[in-house]
This record gives C-alpha cells, structure tokens and sequence, in this order.
C-alpha cells in the first residue's frame, strides 16, 4: 500500500476551476483540479467528474460545460462549488454566456465554453473530452493551486 496518497497527489501540479454545466434550464456548477489539455488541433480539455453526481447526468443530457479557472484569492469560489448539489448554488454567483450558451463564471482568470467530445471510464470517475469552441482571460492574478486547497475534498481523511 502507498502512504500518503492525499499528500502525494497534491505534489501533482494543477489548478482548481469551477465546472459549469447545462441541460436546457437545469444548469449545476463543481470544483474540479482534474483538468488538462489533450490536443491543439483540434483544442481539447479533458477532465475528470463523479458519474454519481447530479452533474454528471446534466453534463451527459446537454452536452456542454465550461471550465472556468479560479485565480488566487478564490478559495472562497472553490469551496462553495465543492458543495453538493442545490438549487441555489448558482444563483450566489454571477454568471455570462458565450458560444454553447454553458453557464461561465463572470469572476474568474479564465474560461473556455466546451462542446463534449467523448467520455472514458477512468477507475471511480470518467474522463470528459471536450473541444473548446470560445475562451478567454477574464482575471488577471495567477491561478489558484490545488496544493493551496489544503483538505477541502476530504481526500486527506479518504486517502491516507
């Protein structure tokens, strides 16, 4: 067994950002720190989701998002859209649409709005394929580091 799992993936550098997605009017946002680039040509982002979570069934059924990038100073951001799921999580925050019309975070470093590409089994998640249609800078500190996060995802009492 590996010691130190939590610990040892927070030595992974990525970024925290607010995923939004939508079917239709039902419309659900989370925190994620699994996200990466997979392509230029085409642009592609790839992310990791909980397929038992309620945005999982939004993001299957609309088949868009945006991935929104928090910058520094928004912890805050982060730990509300790690909550679960209610109905009036989104309506705190102010929220601009672009090209897919997915819901995009008016206070963040940066965005891209994604049509989803293809979806991939991946242990107790599923890898998102998305190709990005629009993005743009938004913010103008540096992004907010997972490591910087501390224990908000449990993952320190989940995996020791």
């Amino acid at each position: 067994m590996i010691e130190n799992v939590a610990k040892l993936m927070q030595q992974i550098t990525h970024g925290v950002y607010v995923i939004a997605v939508s079917d239709g009017n039902k419309k659900n946002a989370f925190t994620a720190s699994w996200v990466m680039q997979v392509s230029f040509d085409p642009l592609l982002l790839a992310f990791s989701i909980n397929p038992q979570h309620y945005s999982y069934e939004l993001l299957q059924r609309g088949g868009i998002c945006s991935i929104n990038v928090l910058e520094q100073g928004q912890l805050d951001v982060a730990a509300h859209f790690a909550q679960p799921y209610s109905e009036e999580k989104m309506k705190l925050y102010d929220w601009e649409y672009d090209k897919t019309q997915s819901s995009i975070l008016s206070e963040c470093l940066a965005y891209f709005d994604c049509n989803v590409s293809d979806y991939m089994a991946a242990g107790d998640h599923e890898i998102v394929i998305c190709r990005v249609l629009k993005a743009g800078f938004k913010g103008k500190e540096k992004p907010l580091l997972y490591i910087e996060t501390a224990n908000m995802d449990d993952s320190q009492k989940k995996y020791k």
